[in-house]
């Protein structure tokens, strides 16, 4: 029982260490120096180049145990495209839906006019444009993020756990992972306690949603990162500030309870959760086919 256990935990535990020391490394010169060191270079687009941790530590974990069928296996999830036209309508347009829904609640609650021309703007990159600033998005924190959470970590936990727990899990792996930023982001320096809480519980309802769209789409790690983009690109945009995200956050919320109750925890989703078997080489679906 014990070896099991190891043999389970291992490969978890590599991908989680490898996730953090390659992220926290690269981001070290944006918060040395609040540990006394100065003077470290600092490059252009710092913060996104971080994002590089749980990617790579996908890529090499499942090398280590699973070899090269591993990382074949791994490589086709990034280009899973063909999931049905539905799954891109939610991935590329449903965030937005929430930001106009937001708009409109206060619109109708504080009695302003809606203003619709900063959807899509970056707070922080306001000369990328939508396009650009999606892009970014996706090849930053979505794949970089979404490699390793989802297509490297859920799999793995799903086979052990349900999706929900599966999804619990990871949430706190995921909030331990950004631990650094709360030395130098903006946004997150300022968080007292009651905002790190409201935060940790956003980061787990939208780990229900991508929980929800990787097991619908058999494991597709380009839509979950499409997903992961384009929410970060509506609660960035110049549209989305003060009780807008708020609303946002609220609306995230209701929409993740309203998949839970629709799909149950054990899969949340009307197909099978998604899983990979450690130390297997070869993914499954539980109660489908081999992968």
């Amino acid at each position: 029982m014990k070896n099991r256990e190891q043999t389970y935990w291992l490969p978890i535990a590599c991908f989680i260490a490898l996730a953090y020391a390659l992220s926290w490394l690269i981001w070290f010169p944006l918060y040395a120096s609040k540990l006394g060191i100065q003077g470290l270079p600092i490059l252009p687009y710092h913060h996104a180049l971080g994002a590089i941790g749980p990617f790579a530590a996908a890529f090499i974990t499942t090398y280590i145990f699973h070899k090269e069928n591993g990382v074949q296996e791994l490589i086709s999830r990034l280009f899973r495209w063909k999931v049905g036209i539905q799954w891109h309508l939610i991935v590329w347009l449903g965030p937005f839906v929430l930001l106009v829904l937001a708009l409109f609640i206060e619109s109708f609650s504080q009695g302003k006019a809606i203003e619709l021309s900063g959807i899509g703007i970056s707070r922080e990159f306001p000369k990328f444009g939508l396009i650009v600033f999606t892009l970014y998005n996706i090849f930053s924190f979505g794949y970089g993020e979404e490699t390793g959470w989802r297509g490297f970590l859920l799999p793995r936990l799903q086979s052990r756990y349900d999706a929900l727990w599966g999804s619990i899990i990871l949430t706190f792996i995921w909030a331990g992972w950004h631990i650094p930023l709360f030395l130098y982001r903006p946004g997150y320096t300022s968080m007292e306690m009651a905002d790190s809480i409201g935060w940790l519980l956003s980061l787990f309802t939208g780990s229900i949603l991508l929980t929800w769209i990787f097991n619908s789409t058999r494991g597709s790690i380009i839509i979950v990162s499409i997903f992961h983009a384009i929410i970060d690109v509506a609660f960035t945009s110049t549209a989305a500030q003060g009780e807008i995200s708020n609303y946002m956050g609220m609306l995230i919320t209701v929409w993740a309870i309203i998949i839970l109750w629709m799909y149950k925890p054990k899969n949340i989703s009307d197909k099978p959760a998604f899983v990979i078997s450690t130390p297997a080489k070869q993914s499954v679906e539980k109660s489908t086919e081999r992968v």
